[in-house]
């Protein structure tokens, strides 16, 4: 099993052959949050390898080894992200009883979610993708927020068809206005609004919610 498959990896210094002391190890799943919270914070462009190696505290060889070059670990990050911290979103559209409910609770958990202290505001996705100029990245990240609306848009036809909203609803533009308010929360998080601002910003925006 190779450094990349473990959940564990080890440096050895020196040329092959030779070891300077003992072997230099680190925890895979530490590292890999540690990169999380480097790229959240400053975006995928910004950070430059040496930025995540001091950020995880390991050398280049160590991170290479482990997690591939800087796209690769950029990649596995996004779904460690997906899964720990933006995965709230979608458990809102399959819990909530309707679709009104779902998109309120969507909402009102990114403004709890994005300004959470002790950590970057903001969403990653969203935020990582600015100024970036690697195609694949930037792809990438557009592909997962196009889903992400694809995913609310079918929850409202999905209301529409059962009469929860009027028949004449576009659903695709209310997914729009959804994700566009998810948009602009997180960047408002980023230039400094607070939970209770934000939450407020969410209950004008669910005004315009058409009512069967």
């Amino acid at each position: 099993m190779s450094s990349a498959e473990s959940g564990s990896a080890q440096v050895t210094a020196g040329k092959p052959g030779r070891t300077r002391g003992r072997p230099r190890s680190f925890d895979r799943e530490t590292a890999l949050e540690k990169a999380l919270l480097a790229f959240w914070e400053h975006g995928y462009e910004a950070t430059s390898v040496a930025d995540l190696t001091r950020a995880m505290d390991i050398g280049a060889p160590s991170l290479y080894a482990a997690f591939g070059d800087k796209r690769s670990l950029f990649e596995e990050v996004v779904q460690v992200y997906g899964a720990r911290y933006g995965a709230f979103g979608q458990r809102a559209l399959e819990e909530e009883p309707t679709a009104f409910a779902a998109v309120r609770r969507m909402l009102r958990e990114a403004a709890a979610e994005y300004t959470v202290p002790g950590r970057p505001p903001g969403c990653l996705v969203i935020h990582a993708g600015a100024n970036c100029s690697t195609p694949e990245v930037e792809d990438g990240l557009r592909q997962r927020r196009n889903a992400n609306i694809a995913a609310i848009r079918d929850r409202i036809a999905a209301g529409v068809a059962a009469g929860e909203l009027p028949p004449g609803t576009d659903a695709s533009a209310l997914a729009r206005h959804t994700g566009a308010v998810i948009q602009g929360v997180s960047q408002q998080a980023r230039d400094g609004a607070s939970r209770t601002e934000l939450e407020a910003l969410v209950e004008i925006a669910l005004a315009v919610w058409p009512r069967s």
